[in-house]
């Protein structure tokens, strides 16, 4: 495989990654949904090209965010967790059973417990502190459904999108 190809590929990626992040900065409303979005370019990279590239989209990607975006929450949200999942869910799951899911609630609450405490130093706490072990709850339940949603986005990207993208013919 061509490096340069690679990284022309890398940096395409990243590109599109910042613009999908921004879209969701501006509509607030897509801010979540739109850091998925981006994290479907990560998934790509793991596939296509494997190795160190997926985390180097993720991290180009993440600070170009974090210093382009006018509202940072979609930035956050990926950097905290929806960029960098997709390289650990392929490497996860490839744990058995339930194993392999209780790691990834693991994973999951976490990077939620980090982005809480960060949020806390920075004085953004909060206002429904005492429901807070609620919403723990329905994150981790939704966690489970972007999970499953996220498994049957990568079957749907190899056996249908990959192929209208022709990127595997581009890459040689």
């Amino acid at each position: 495989m061509n490096k340069t190809r690679v990284l022309a590929l890398c940096s395409i990626f990243s590109a599109l990654g910042v613009i999908i992040l921004y879209l969701g900065a501006l509509v607030e409303v897509l801010d979540l949904s739109m850091a998925v979005v981006a994290s479907l370019l990560v998934i790509m990279a793991v596939i296509e090209l494997g190795g160190v590239y997926p985390w180097l989209v993720y991290a180009v990607t993440s600070v170009l965010a974090l210093l382009l975006l006018p509202n940072k929450f979609a930035a956050v949200v990926y950097f905290g967790f929806a960029g960098f999942y997709p390289i650990l869910k392929a490497k996860l799951e490839r744990v058995p059973g339930l194993t392999c899911l209780v790691l990834k609630l693991v994973v999951f609450n976490l990077c939620m417990l980090a982005m809480y405490g960060v949020a806390r130093l920075l004085s953004l706490t909060l206002e429904l502190e005492f429901a807070l072990w609620m919403i723990a709850l329905t994150l981790n339940l939704l966690f489970v459904f972007y999970d499953i949603a996220l498994t049957r986005l990568i079957g749907a990207y190899l056996h249908a999108w990959r192929k209208k993208l022709k990127i595997d013919k581009w890459m040689h």
